[in-house]
């Protein structure tokens, strides 16, 4: 797998974001997907990174990046860098590419003086709980972000230093 830095609006990022939005209102039954205002420049390096695995074809598998938060209206705490659109096409699942991706993001983002790791997920997507758990991520004390409102919303985090 080769896995490279990308703008979150390049074609194959914007291909794999609509994926993961379908999987969200199958999962969810909203018919809305994940609604958190974003834009590519959130993840202009060094306040931020999106990276895309691609396979040896050349064809987009998997996906997330990093974003710079400090403290505001919605929970997050100076240093903050909530990871966003973790994702791993259906086909390229049990790869490890999820946790690839989730080492090299905590890594650029600690590189770049990020103090925590955050997140927000639901509790419609228990693999992403697991491999959150299982790679030192804790339930917050507090919720925070977009979704922090939702009784099934899941917020998690994990020190960079």
């Amino acid at each position: 797998m080769d896995v490279r830095t990308t703008a979150f609006d390049h074609p194959d990022a914007v291909k794999l974001s609509d994926q993961v939005q379908l999987e969200y209102v199958e999962r969810y039954g909203d018919g809305e997907g994940d609604g958190t205002p974003l834009t590519a420049s959130m993840f202009d390096p060094p306040s931020g990174r999106y990276l895309i695995a691609y396979d040896g074809e050349g064809h987009p598998v998997a996906t997330g990046g990093w974003r710079s938060l400090e403290k505001n209206a919605e929970g997050y705490a100076d240093g903050d860098a909530e990871l966003k659109r973790m994702y791993v096409v259906p086909q390229a699942r049990g790869l490890g590419l999820a946790r690839r991706i989730l080492a090299a993001l905590e890594e650029d983002a600690r590189a770049a003086g990020r103090i925590r790791m955050v997140l927000e997920t639901g509790d419609q997507q228990p693999e992403a709980i697991a491999l959150y758990l299982s790679c030192g991520y804790t339930p917050a004390e507090t919720k925070f972000g977009h979704y922090r409102e939702y009784e099934n919303s899941r917020c998690f985090t994990k020190p960079l230093h």
